[in-house]
């Protein structure tokens, strides 16, 4: 990946990297790069810590803007489901698929709403049902469906990589990339 690469500088065997990402509380990432004209680290800088909010983190690269855009466009994940999102398609479990799970998770399934059963020391459905229908296209997902999903390995969510501004130490230009 571009964050992996490393380029040798010439004339030395000292490695440097070429990109670095920065994840942390956005209070601090914005006190680092300066809110205000009189604060900021660098001209230009406070228009980036103004949208240092939500679920966000700072690219420090000496990539080309191409490159970098390329790289993250293409860049997506299958992920887990969280609660509120919409299922894209039906997902049903079969009876093999709870079997395969141990005892000492009955309980838990319960809780979290799948009607199950222990029978000859085995995970079964309630009834002798053969599938469980754990949400449908469409449905709005609940906390406790996202996590009998994540109990059987479902990954229904796609993780991707949104790049809002970008800013040059060169000449401290600022520019919105949505």
């Amino acid at each position: 990946t571009a964050e992996e690469e490393e380029e040798e500088e010439e004339g030395s065997s000292k490695v440097v990297p070429r990109s670095r990402i920065f994840l942390g509380k956005n209070k601090l990432l914005q006190l680092a790069l300066g809110r205000s004209v009189e604060d900021e680290h660098s001209p230009g800088l406070r228009r980036v810590s103004k949208l240092t909010t939500g679920s966000v983190g700072l690219l420090a690269t000496s990539r080309p803007r191409s490159e970098v855009v390329r790289y993250f466009a293409s860049l997506a994940d299958e992920d887990y489901a969280r609660a509120g999102a919409v299922a894209p398609r039906t997902v049903t479990l079969s009876a093999e698929d709870v079997s395969n799970h141990p005892v000492s998770m009955v309980e838990q399934f319960r809780k979290l709403g799948m009607p199950v059963e222990v029978d000859n020391g085995r995970v079964v459905l309630v009834g002798g049902k053969t599938e469980y229908v754990a949400c449908r296209e469409g449905q709005s997902l609940s906390a406790e469906t996202c996590k009998i999903l994540t109990h059987f390995g479902v990954r229904l969510a796609e993780f991707r990589v949104r790049l809002v501004c970008r800013w040059s130490s060169r000449d401290g230009e600022f520019e919105m990339l949505q």
